[in-house]
């Protein structure tokens, strides 16, 4: 079991480990011991990102408060646990968590989140049971970017501009029931039949600082919004369209007018043939 720093030989009928001297080393083989164990350690759990603390016996990595800019590299993937609140990440690339399929409960609440990747949550492996993006600044956000994550999700206190998508998200994720009322619409679109679709572009709508479930609960539809005005939008190309037809089409008859009128005018200045004595004598002499 020992190599290098001691030996072991059989005394007496019971083995003894020995320095290379030949004397009983007591120091030299709990260093032994030691480094064989530390070894086996390595092996078992992975270095520990820089700024954080990884605790193997509950393979929780705790990043809080760390002054980290984004998500470290060189985060176990026998992660269960992972905190990364308190810092000043402000975005999360797709490839952040591609690793931690094992990942359970996600804290990343009380950062400056700005936007996420398509797909930057969608590698996180259906053990997930609970998601934490509160306190940031996101103002928009899809299916896409969140896949098919069933985790309890927390999305309170970011600055939400609530139209079509965010509705369908919300439409979509498991929305921890305590805080489903934190998620307030800081700016909005307006929904279908709600007066003029028309709005002001400084205007923050006349939905801001309303929650979007409640909202949602009382009948407001901001993806009617957006299929009316596609179908609206249709509607003008197809106008444009034809109205640039009979435009043509006018223009061309009128042209075509004009140059008839040119040629007729052209043949009437034409000088008339006049007809020779000859051909008039023998017309008289013919009647």
């Amino acid at each position: 079991m020992c190599t290098g720093w001691c030996q072991e030989r059989r005394v007496g009928g019971r083995w003894e480990r020995r320095s290379r001297s030949g004397r009983v080393g007591d120091l030299h083989s709990w260093l032994c011991t030691f480094l064989w164990f530390s070894t086996l350690w390595g092996l078992g759990f992975p270095q520990c990102p820089e700024s954080c603390q990884c605790a193997s016996d509950t393979a929780t990595v705790l990043c809080s408060d760390a002054g980290l800019q984004e998500v470290p590299e060189g985060i176990p993937p026998n992660t269960v646990s992972l905190h990364l609140e308190r810092n000043y990440i402000r975005s999360l690339p797709e490839s952040a968590f591609s690793e931690l399929v094992h990942l359970r409960d996600l804290y990343l609440s009380h950062n400056r989140i700005e936007s996420l990747a398509s797909g930057a949550l969608r590698h996180l492996g259906p053990e997930l049971r609970l998601l934490d993006l509160s306190h940031n600044q996101l103002r928009q956000a899809s299916r896409e970017e969140f896949g098919a994550t069933r985790a309890k999700t927390r999305l309170y206190h970011n600055p939400w501009h609530c139209d079509c998508p965010l509705q369908e998200l919300m439409e979509t994720l498991n929305l921890e029931p305590e805080t489903v009322n934190g998620i307030v619409c800081e700016s909005s679109v307006r929904g279908a039949g709600e007066g003029s679709r028309w709005e002001d572009p400084g205007s923050q709508g006349e939905h801001a600082g309303q929650p979007l479930v409640r909202l949602l609960d009382s009948g407001v539809n901001f993806c009617s919004l957006q299929r009316k005005t596609t179908d609206v939008a249709m509607l003008v190309t197809m106008f444009v369209w034809f109205s640039l037809v009979i435009v043509y089409v006018v223009y061309y008859v009128r042209q075509n007018q004009a140059e008839a009128r040119r040629h007729l005018e052209y043949l009437k200045s034409l000088p008339s043939p006049r007809k020779s004595p000859t051909e008039t004598d023998t017309l008289s002499t013919g009647f």
